[in-house]
């Protein structure tokens, strides 16, 4: 049967048409086929769908024209108004006889009145130009999205299309997908504009926003379909292992992305660049929804690796599922599929993400980062979650304890095997903590930044791991032995363990405490971090406080305890806490620390305990290292005092010493050749406080040894002083040089530790001042003391006594005149 004859069509000049028509009716034939309902059908709801856009954009254009036109008769009105008001103004009636009132009225109401019409004016043109800008784009928008959906929805990059006349259609499809989303660009720069000086018209931008929203709701699953296809049509996922000849060796798995053809590269490279573009419009949009305010990321996610990375952990969960109880087979195959793709990734890929203008995106930190990821999904789902539930087991806690510090080695090592691989082409490989900045985004560890139940785990698990491992150290008995090399000469050269004179546990310490700090360095949430190291460091820092306290009330030095040993033992405890504290000062000053230190103070999350410093990390346990140095400082020093003072008790309380004339040539004073010795019952406690401050200044650093000498020289002049000045002595002429003699062999112990030990003791130097006084010179302060008891500390300095108080120089002064 013939097909009847065709009608004549009418002469056509549009090219768009002749387009269409070329298409969908290619022979005669296609005239008669169903297709042509479809296509009249979908023909006619377009058409009805223009008309409607049409319609309400008439409707809304009549409404804004009817407002304008209303707005400007009114406008026109003032101004007539206005210029007849002025005219009347200038008429040359007389200088003095302007309406003074009424042109005040003009200048406060009428123009003030007139500018806000004005403003409404210019308002209300600028909202119709945007609005009609607006509908424009949206209008070429969803023209152009509705031809890219209406293409060929099937696998197109088959061989079989390849090789077709589909090569055309989907050249012509991406054209239009990239004018879409040049089209949605171009609509956000407006939707920009009007968000930064129009705020106000969030009717039009919300309206303008679910047009779009649908548009690209339809638009990322029809290019992703597309995307995944193009990947099937190249062979990826390619096999994950490999061997060779059937060997077991695994050999090197072949990258489909660099044995791509000219043909199936161009089509690759324009989908990669379409879906990277999609996604730069997708933030875009969520960052001006968020009002500029930028989110804080983990990572770099690019939907286009996402697409390559996804099959392959599809492939490699199958492996995962056999290794739960070995993965350290995980980790080895996630490796390996990394390293052996991201040179590819790297010279295929990363062009494209530039030439899509995708700023400070690395297509190879993409990849690492979602491979990273996918191990991450499994390990969250399969393996933490189950130690976690047997964790609750009483019975199943020392298995879980060393399967959970196994894993987290795992993790260690392989983190710092991606973070070496993002690095090949930065530098030589240095050490992992060079690369910390860029390991957070791409962690195993940040599973935990969400599972605090989880953090808390293995805080509490580290914990115990540390708590253990300091026991066993203490067990040797050189752990507290001092090194017995020299101390160095200034305290800025203070480097080493040997330079405080700190015993090997205070670096056993902080070693174990170093590691578990470690741990959590490449944890990308700083809150997460800063939680578990106040969880694990922080209470293991307490916990060896705890032990070095006991360890010094183990020593019991008291004044009756003659042994050196307890003193070189106490010197070691303080050299250890100071040692500490310098190197967690160190640690608080790193920027790692500042940054977490920063965090928790901006957080507004009040930290545990409350231990929390606004100036240093380790603050509260530096105070805490300080305190305990401090104390025991002045216990030594006590100990020190009270023995010295019960070795020279029966010296003070011998009143002959000073008060009879006598020659004792037995003890000559070791300073150069005097005519007087050091008093007999005083030379034991001048032997004890040498060799105490000599044992002190081998074991202290030269700070504390300071500190030390300095506050016993105090206690000594003050001690000294007090029992002179109260024991009511007459003294002679030869008790005063015997005296001066004791006291002068007293400052000799300090003299190799200062230049002028004499000024350490300003009330003995006072009372032998005193003692050296005419009697002219007695009479005339003791009259002054005695008349001008208000002002006595005025009149004492006029004579250079600035140390004793009134009543102890009147003390002395009456003794020694009744002597005399």
């Amino acid at each position: 049967m013939e097909p009847p004859s065709l009608l004549c069509l009418p002469h056509i000049n549009n090219e768009n048409q002749i387009k269409f028509l070329n298409k969908h009716f290619k022979t005669e034939n296609d005239l008669f086929n169903n297709s042509t309902n479809h296509i009249t059908s979908s023909l006619i709801q377009q058409c009805s769908q223009l008309e409607l856009h049409i319609h309400n954009l008439h409707n809304l254009l009549t409404k804004r024209t009817v407002s304008l036109i209303s707005h400007s008769f009114n406008v026109k009105s003032s101004i007539l108004k206005l210029i007849h008001t002025l005219q009347n103004l200038t008429l040359p009636t007389s200088p003095y006889e302007v309406d003074s009132k009424r042109f005040q009225w003009v200048l406060s109401e009428e123009l003030p009145r007139l500018a806000d019409q004005m403003n409404r004016i210019d308002s209300i043109r600028s909202y119709l130009e945007t609005a009609v800008q607006l509908e424009a784009l949206v209008g070429d928008l969803e023209d152009t999205a509705l031809f890219v959906m209406a293409r060929h929805t099937g696998n197109m990059f088959s061989v079989k299309l390849l090789n077709s006349s589909a090569c055309g259609d989907t050249a012509r499809k991406h054209d239009k997908l990239l004018e879409a989303i040049k089209a949605m660009n171009d609509i956000e720069e407006v939707m920009v504009i009007i968000l930064k000086f129009h705020p106000q018209w969030h009717c039009l931008t919300r309206s303008v926003d679910n047009r779009v929203n649908k548009i690209l709701s339809a638009l990322r699953p029809q290019v992703l379909s597309d995307h995944r296809a193009l990947l099937i049509s190249l062979g990826w996922p390619p096999k994950l292992l490999s061997s060779k000849n059937g060997s077991e060796q695994v050999i090197d798995i072949p990258n489909p992305l660099v044995l791509m053809q000219e043909d199936k590269r161009r089509n690759y490279c324009r989908s990669f660049i379409a879906l990277c573009a999609l996604q730069h419009l997708r933030a875009r949009r969520e960052e001006r929804q968020l009002n500029f305010i930028k989110r804080e990321k983990d990572n770099i996610l690019l939907w286009a690796i996402d697409e390559l990375v996804s099959p392959i952990a599809s492939r490699m969960k199958c492996h995962f599922a056999k290794w739960t109880e070995q993965p350290e087979y995980m980790f080895a195959l996630v490796y390996k599929v990394t390293r052996d793709f991201i040179t590819g990734i790297d010279d295929v890929l990363q062009p494209l993400v530039d030439k899509a203008r995708l700023i400070s995106c690395s297509a190879k930190e993409a990849w690492v980062s979602a491979m990273v990821q996918s191990l991450s999904g499994f390990l969250e789902k399969n393996v933490f979650s189950l130690l976690a539930e047997r964790y609750k087991v009483k019975h199943f806690k020392p298995d879980v304890i060393s399967s959970w510090l196994h894993l987290i080695d795992l993790i260690i090592a392989f983190d710092k095997q991606m973070q070496s691989l993002v690095n090949l082409d930065i530098s030589v490989l240095a050490e992992a903590e060079n690369f910390e900045g860029l390991s957070r985004g791409m962690s195993v560890l940040s599973i935990f930044s969400d599972r605090h139940d989880w953090l808390k785990i293995w805080a509490k698990i580290e914990f115990k791991n540390a708590c253990k491992t300091i026991n066993t150290e203490l067990k040797d008995e050189k752990a507290w032995m001092i090194s017995n090399k020299a101390p160095p000469i200034a305290d800025y050269l203070l480097s080493t363990i040997d330079d405080h004179r700190a015993p090997p546990i205070a670096e056993l310490s902080l070693k174990i405490l170093w590691d578990v700090i470690q741990h959590c360095q490449t944890m990308p949430s700083i809150l997460s971090r800063a939680r578990f190291i106040r969880s694990t460091a922080g209470r293991f820092l307490w916990y060896f406080f705890k032990i070095l306290l006991l360890q010094f009330k183990a020593i019991e030095l008291r004044p009756d305890n003659s042994d050196d040993v307890a003193m070189v033992k106490a010197c070691g405890l303080i050299n250890a806490s100071r040692y500490i504290w310098v190197k967690l000062q160190e640690w608080s000053d790193a920027v790692e620390f500042l940054e977490i230190s920063i965090a928790e103070n901006g957080s507004g999350v009040p930290i545990e305990n409350d231990i929390m410093d606004n100036d240093c990390f380790f603050g509260e346990e530096m105070r805490c290292l300080s305190e305990m140095e401090t104390n025991w400082l002045m216990e030594i020093i006590v100990v020190v005092l009270r023995q010295f003072e019960m070795l020279s008790c029966e010296y003070v309380q011998n009143k002959d010493n000073f008060e009879e004339d006598k020659d004792d040539p037995d003890l000559v004073l070791a300073r150069g050749a005097v005519d007087l010795v050091v008093s007999t019952d005083f030379v034991e406690a001048l032997d004890y406080l040498k060799s105490q401050l000599q044992i002190a200044k081998i074991n202290l650093t030269t700070k504390d040894f300071m500190d030390l000498w300095r506050s016993v020289a105090e206690g000594l002049d003050h001690y000294i002083s007090c029992s002179i000045a109260t024991r009511e002595i007459r003294f002679s002429k030869m008790g005063i040089s015997q005296f001066k003699a004791d006291m002068q062999a007293l400052v000799f112990i300090f003299q190799p530790y200062c230049a002028l030990p004499q000024a350490f003791f300003p009330c003995i130097n006072e009372i032998h001042k005193l003692l050296q006084l005419q009697k002219e010179e007695v009479k005339l302060i003791m009259q002054v003391l005695l008349s001008n008891e208000e002002n006595r500390s005025k009149s004492l300095q006029l004579y250079g006594i600035f140390h004793l108080s009134g009543n102890q120089v009147l003390q002395v002064l009456r003794y020694r005149n009744s002597a005399t």
